[in-house]
């Protein structure tokens, strides 16, 4: 264990603090453990890197904590978090107006969304819960399990494509939600843990990687790692006035406009971005 976090633990292991303290010392350790076991990622310089010019930038509900964001014909569908706080949104695109929100049991923690055909697919945590909705009223119409952690979900418009916190993708039939195939993520040979929320993007799957400021590109036919998207400090101190925010999470296309949308977990702000080879930003 790292000195950092044993000095920790020491420093709150008082009957009179740890009960308050452990939460935040087993949070320190998963994203401690994460970032390591990424950190190859970060290094490897054989994946092109992409850096981003902001094109635009669209209000965002800084009580939204963004599991899963799909773009639509001027909306965005949004699922968010938290026990007793999760919901599925439609939201207006230009003023981050909610149009119209169903919240979920607080029994369940929302996670990643999919459209469908004329319907809407909604993962939950460690609930093995999937969420079955009819696009046109958001009213739940179905559910189906799965055996793994539910964190992101997209579709090719053949498949559902559904990522877990690992390495692994998992490809479900989007009628019955069998699972059907998996693809083993890998930057330069080595397994890339930490996949969360998903968009299909012009013949690639986009990833978040938690809990970084990264982006993936993964090729569907060998989850080979093709490009790194680095969108450190996209969101500015003087955007957060001193509220509290979580991890870049939220990507979502419009195929018609060719328009690529990021945000985070209780951001107030939505980035329209253009990627372009990181020397080129820094030039």
């Amino acid at each position: 264990m790292p000195k950092t976090i044993t000095q920790l633990i020491k420093k709150t292991c008082s009957p009179r603090f740890v009960l308050l303290a452990l939460p935040v010392v087993l949070l320190l350790i998963a994203l401690l453990i994460a970032a390591q076991g990424n950190s190859h990622f970060v290094e490897a310089g054989a994946i092109p890197v992409f850096g981003y010019q902001i094109v635009n930038v669209y209000p965002h509900s800084s009580l939204a904590f963004t599991q899963g964001l799909v773009y639509d014909e001027g909306v965005l569908y949004e699922g968010t978090g938290l026990y007793g706080r999760s919901s599925l949104r439609r939201v207006d695109l230009e003023t981050g107006r909610v149009l119209q929100q169903t919240h979920l049991n607080k029994t369940l923690f929302g996670e990643g969304v999919a459209l469908w055909k004329d319907r809407i697919i909604q993962l939950t945590w460690q609930s093995g819960l999937g969420l079955v909705y009819g696009k046109e009223n958001m009213t739940r119409i179905g559910s189906f399990s799965y055996q793994t952690e539910g964190w992101g979900i997209t579709t090719d418009n053949k498949s559902l494509i559904m990522s877990d916190g690992t390495d692994i993708l998992h490809i479900l039939d989007p009628e019955s939600f069998v699972e059907k195939g998996q693809i083993l993520v890998r930057a330069n040979g080595t397994p890339l843990k930490g996949l969360n929320e998903l968009e299909y993007i012009n013949g690639h799957i986009y990833a978040n990687v938690w809990p970084t400021n990264w982006i993936v590109i993964i090729s569907p036919e060998n989850g080979e790692v093709k490009g790194k998207i680095n969108l450190q400090g996209i969101l500015q101190k003087n955007d957060i006035k001193g509220s509290k925010v979580d991890v870049l999470n939220g990507i979502a296309y419009d195929a018609r406009e060719d328009r690529l949308f990021v945000t985070g977990k209780l951001w107030p702000k939505l980035f329209e971005i253009k990627l372009v080879p990181e020397r080129s930003r820094d030039e």
